[in-house]
Formats: structure tokens, sequence, C-alpha cells
């Protein structure tokens, strides 16, 4: 008979409580968990789940505010955490993968000292092993030139050769345990897709136990084998991967797979599927089941008894009074047959706002060496000639890496910053570069969401003067008629009245966006920027606001240029996309054409690395280096071609690429013939990396 397999980290009954006034508040409840050498394991929910929580008390580290609860088990590989002295076993055995890593890095030490410190502080091991350990360890996680990289200092690295570094750090001693919380977030697409085929691979060689916490879902189907859902401190749903995304047996499971837009889907097809109010809070805990308020399926029953955590056939887990039902079928969720928005798209729709040949370049400092030679440096070329246009209640999205340029032109188009060159219209009006000099019926006309609540509102001003200000200010209207609006405006974006005197300090993340976008529309704005406007936000959340905005577009008309490197979101809400990188636009085209060939090898290897969240959607990926030229040393000919996994020869490093029309204004800048990269797209590929 087979024996069970080894358990590498045993949790059961773990409750972790926090000390808030004079009181202990607990903030996860009796957690279980088991994982075997060589598992990966993903941990998902929404923000204040109690997924960090429970990270850093498998790493013992929670702080005086922090306690594990007395009745738990926590056992590492035979040793109980609770008890142990955790300095050996954080030494060598036990390591955790931050989320920032940037923050995690010390920025006064090089990146190599900051590695070999890792085995020298052991004091087994000499300076020299050390350092080969480093250079070994920095090929295996693929950062180019080891030596080079180990001499610079954390801001010289990229977010990606950040991110690649503290996992250099955390699996240098060989650990038997690695905890990664949120590694990926804020990297783009394209090197999120790079460091997790090389966790998947680092993890198999080494036979290390993984835990990956994180609300992204797409990742933890194509990554993970195991899958735990966690909500209001508390198991919803564990099961194997496969099995939770084809049939979940939790409502909030379901309802967190169905607030991610599928493939090809667009917001005329089918609203997203969001999860209605918000988790409740640690300190107001209901009697009965946590997730009661905000289930489709609530009945009495759930309202008065605290729901067990039961086993279900196989060895999935679900904590929910009615899975025998969602088992048989009797209860059915949502299914994208919900309202689309009600709105045909007019294609002959007028140009609002067209840019002509814009841009934007910043004086690059000169260094000491080049005054003496009378040396001008380049400009840092951020945005360097690009034509777009926007039509009435139209979305175009703009989509590329970090340091595309992407930002740059949302802020000169808006006003913030001053344009180098070209032309900016809006209603057939040329208009100037800076705010400051615009009139008030051009800055009412365009407005703009940025892409942190909690920057974007003034933490003095209740939510009542926050959009107050522009009804007064640039339309025109008395105190008590700005107030009526006011109540209004929150109800378009389903806010209560009550919200008006609230302040952003007693707001959610998806409150603070809502009320963001209610500030957006008071001027009653023909053009409305979206910068990332809910890349901070959590999956049922982001569902909530992409529903929100393109109800707004049907029932005002506006139109959107709606910034973003997520492409599955921008291929929801955009009618048209636009690609940018290093400062060019390099395919523009209906939205649903974008995601077939042919397309742009950039944008081929952006929509090859989008994480699908179906665990048996495999597809062949195009990896990119994360080695992006940078905008004061940019590339001659093709800008791309330094990264290119399709470049044809010279011609892709000395002249400049033509537009190439596939017809229904679909452009593509390359220099590859349209059919010929059809065929080869459609084709496997021998110059990407097939995952």
């Amino acid at each position: 008979m087979k024996p069970p397999p080894r358990s590498l980290l045993d949790v059961d009954r773990l409750t972790i409580s926090y000390k808030v006034g004079k009181a202990w508040i607990p903030a996860v409840r009796d957690f279980c968990l088991q994982l075997q050498p060589g598992q990966i394991y993903g941990l998902v929910g929404e923000s204040g789940s109690g997924k960090s929580t429970i990270a850093m008390a498998l790493m013992r580290y929670l702080g005086s505010s922090g306690r594990i609860e007395a009745g738990g088990k926590l056992n590492f590989d035979g040793i109980d955490l609770i008890q142990a002295d955790m300095r050996p076993l954080w030494a060598k055995r036990i390591k955790l993968v931050p989320q920032n890593a940037a923050a995690a890095l010390n920025p006064s030490i090089k990146i190599g000292a900051q590695v070999t410190e890792v085995l020298t502080a052991a004091g087994d091991i000499d300076p020299a092993a050390a350092h080969d350990a480093m250079m070994q360890m920095f090929r295996d996680v693929s950062l180019a030139d080891p030596e080079k990289t180990a001499e610079r200092y954390p801001h010289e690295l990229s977010g990606g050769m950040q991110q690649r570094v503290i996992i250099a750090m955390a699996l240098i001693a060989n650990p038997e345990l690695l905890i990664m919380d949120e590694p990926t977030t804020g990297l783009d697409v394209t090197t999120e897709a790079v460091i997790l085929d090389l966790i998947r691979e680092l993890i198999a060689r080494r036979n290390t136990g993984l835990i990956y916490i994180t609300h992204n879902l797409g990742v933890v189907a194509q990554l993970c084998q195991r899958a735990l859902v966690l909500y209001g401190g508390e198991i919803m749903e564990e099961a194997d991967v496969l099995d939770l995304y084809q049939a979940p047996r939790h409502p909030y499971s379901a309802g967190l797979l169905g607030s991610i837009p599928k493939p090809g889907q667009s917001k005329r097809d089918a609203r997203l599927q969001s999860i209605r109010g918000n988790p409740p809070a640690l300190g107001q805990l209901p009697r009965g089941c946590v997730f009661a308020e905000r289930c489709p399926f609530v009945i009495d029953h759930c309202r008065n008894k605290k729901p067990r955590l039961e086993k279900l056939e196989g060895d999935r887990l679900a904590r929910c009074h009615r899975w025998p039902e969602i088992q048989s079928g009797e209860l059915t969720f949502a299914s994208d047959s919900e309202t689309a928005v009600p709105q045909r798209l007019n294609d002959a729709a007028a140009t609002l706002m067209n840019a002509a040949d814009l841009s934007k370049h910043f004086p690059a400092a000169a260094g000491i060496s080049d005054l003496l030679k009378g040396i001008r440096p380049e400009p840092v070329r951020a945005v360097d000639g690009v034509n777009l246009r926007v039509r009435a209640g139209h979305t175009l999205g703009l989509v590329g890496e970090s340091g595309s340029g992407k930002t740059t032109l949302a802020r000169v188009i808006i006003g913030l910053q001053e344009r180098s060159g070209g032309r900016l219209e809006l209603l057939g009006m040329d208009i100037r570069s800076k705010a400051r000099g615009r009139s008030r019926d051009v800055l009412s006309k365009i407005q703009m969401v940025f892409q942190n609540p909690q920057n974007s509102l003034n933490p003095y001003l209740s939510v009542r003067q926050a959009i107050r200000r522009p009804l007064i200010k640039l339309r025109g209207y008395s105190a008590p008629a700005a107030d009526r609006e006011v109540l209004r405006l929150l109800d378009n974006v389903h806010l209560r009245a009550e919200y008006a005197d609230r302040f952003p300090d007693e707001l959610s993340g998806g409150e603070k966006q809502r009320v963001a976008i209610a500030r957006a529309f008071a001027s009653d704005p023909e053009l409305i920027l979206c910068d990332e406007p809910v890349s901070a936000l959590d999956v049922s959340v982001q569902a909530a606001v992409l529903n929100l905005l393109a109800q707004l577009q049907a029932e005002r008309g506006s139109a959107y240029l709606f910034i973003s490197h997520d492409l599955s979101l921008v291929g929801y809400l955009a009618d048209t996309i636009a690609v940018m990188y290093l400062g060019q636009l390099f395919e523009v085209g209906a939205a649903q054409e974008l995601f077939q060939p042919p397309f742009h090898p950039y944008t081929e290897a952006l929509v090859s690395a989008i994480p699908i969240a179906d665990p048996s959607h495999r597809a062949e990926r195009i990896l990119l280096s994360d080695n992006l030229p940078g905008a004061q040393s940019l590339p001659g000919g093709c800008r791309f071609h330094t990264r290119c996994p399709r470049k044809i020869g010279e011609i892709c490093e000395q002249e400049e690429p033509p537009w190439r029309d596939g017809g229904n204004g679909h452009l593509i800048r390359c220099h590859i013939p349209l059919d010929e990269l059809n065929q080869l797209q459609r084709r496997p590929s021998n110059h990407g990396e097939k995952v």
C-alpha cells in the first residue's frame, strides 16, 4: 500500500488576533492547511480577508500587536513553529518573498552584498563560495549580466529585476518552504509571465513547498495545483484548482470567478458579475455565515447559524449550508446572460479629441564630464510623435508596459504637463498645453480618474465638498443646487445619500474610486481619462467599477481614454485599442480584432502573457526580457527590435517600420507584411518559448 505523501507544513485550527485598543480581535479563525514538498498552493481572497496575516503568522513575524491564540497547531516538518526558535529556520529553511521588492531591498547596499549576506550571516560559508553561489543564483533567475547586476544599487534595477533579486535572495539558501505574498501584483503582464515561469521551474527543480498569496485568479489557475479561498478571516472553500474553477461549491468562490472578464468578452455582451456589498468589519462579525450579507443564496438559517467547514467529494472543503444544493445543480450561479449595456456603437460618431504628432520630451541632466566636453545629452523622449483620436461615446484603450509613455501622454492631454510638439484638439478647438491656460469650458469638458483612489481625494474634504467643487467652479452652480446635484451623482455611482458626509478614510477602496468617478462626471465632461483606474482594486470591486463606467457611458454618451497594462480589462471596456511602446504607437484597431492574428509582435507577446483564469488553458507564450531600453537611448530602426521575437534582420535595426493597413481601421507598424505575420502567428513559433 502506497504511504500517504509527507506533509511539509501542517496547520490546524489556527486563530490569529490583533490588539485594537484593549481588546484582541480575531482576524483569522480556525485556519487549516496541509502543504506537501514541491506543491504550489494558492491562497486567494479580497483585501482584508487575512491572506497577509496568515503569511506573517507562518513566519512567526506578527509583531507585538498580533498573536496566535492557544489551541491551534502550526507544524513545519515535525517542528512546532509556535514554540520554536525561528532564527535558524529563517536563515535557511523558511523564506518569504514580499509584495514590494523595492521596499524590501536596502537602498544603500549593493545588490550582490545583500544577497550574499543571506549565506555569510549563517557563518558556514566563506565569502568566495557565497559569491559563486550568488552568481549561479542570478543565472538561475535569468538576471542578465550577473556581475554588473551585483554591483548595482536597487534603484538602478527595473521592477522585474528587483523582483528576481528578491526571489534569488529567498532561494539561495535552498529553503524547504517558500511563502510569496503578491509577488507580481505591481509588475507588467510580460514581466509577470517571465517571473511565474521562473517560479514554476525553480519549485519543480528544488522540490520546495510554495504558498502563493494573490487576488489574481488568472495567476492561480496557471501556476497552482491547489487553492484555498479566504473571506473575512475564514476558509470558504479549498480544492484542486481544476475542480474549483470548473465547479465552485461556494457562492463567494463563484462570485470571484464571475468577476473576471473572459477572453473576447465585451461590455456589450454581458455585465461582469460583481459581488455586491463590502466585507464585514472584524469587530462586527455576524452571528451566522460571515458571507451571508453578500450571498445571492442567503436564507435565514445562514444568518442565524455559522456553517461548518465540511469535507465534500474527494478532498474538497466548503463552508456553506447550501453546498449540497449547489453540487446537485438546484442552485445555479449567475451566467453571462446578465443584461449587457444597452448601447450600439456608432461608427459614424464625430471625433471628440484628436492628437496629431503629439510629443513630450524631458531634458536630461548632464554629468560633469559631459559639461566639460560641451556635450548636450539627448532628451528623454517619453512621448514621441503620437497620433490618435477618440470618438464621441467611444472608449479608446491605451495599453503597454510601464515606461511606454501612457501616463505621460495622459498628463499632456489633461494639461498637467506641457507638450513639446504636435497639436491637440478637443471638439474642434486647438487647446493650450497647460491646464492653467485653458478656458473654463475646456476644463469642464475633459476630466481624469487616477489610479490610486486613496491619493485622488483630499483627506480633509468630505465627499460632498469634493464633488461640489467642480459643480461650482466649472458649471457655475449655486451651493444649494450643487448639493442637490451631489446626491444625484452619488446615486449614479450607486452610493447612498449618507456617503455625502463621509470623509475618504471612512470609505473602502472601491467606494473611494466611485467618489472619484462621480467627481469626474460632475462637470458634465465629454472626455474622461482613466489612468489605471481599477489596478489597485480587488477583482470583485474591479468588476463593479467597470460595470459602472460602462453604464455611465451608455447613459451619458461620454468618451473614455482608458489606460491600463491589463489587456483583459481593456478588451472588455474598450471599443478601440492602441498599443504603445517606448513613446510610439505600434498598433491600433478595433478591440475584437486586436486579440486575433495578425497583430504586432509586441501585441502578440502582451496577449500571450495574459494569465487566463482557466486551469485547462495552455497556450504558447511569447516571453520578453524585461531589459527595456531607456527613453533617452532609444534603439535605431524599429524601437522594439531589441526584444522582438520575430525580428527579420538588419532592416529592423536600421529603418523605421511602415504602417500597414489591415482594413477596418486596423493599423500595424512593422516591417513584416501582414499576410506573413498572419501565417507566423497562426502556427507554432520558433522564436517564443512554449509554456
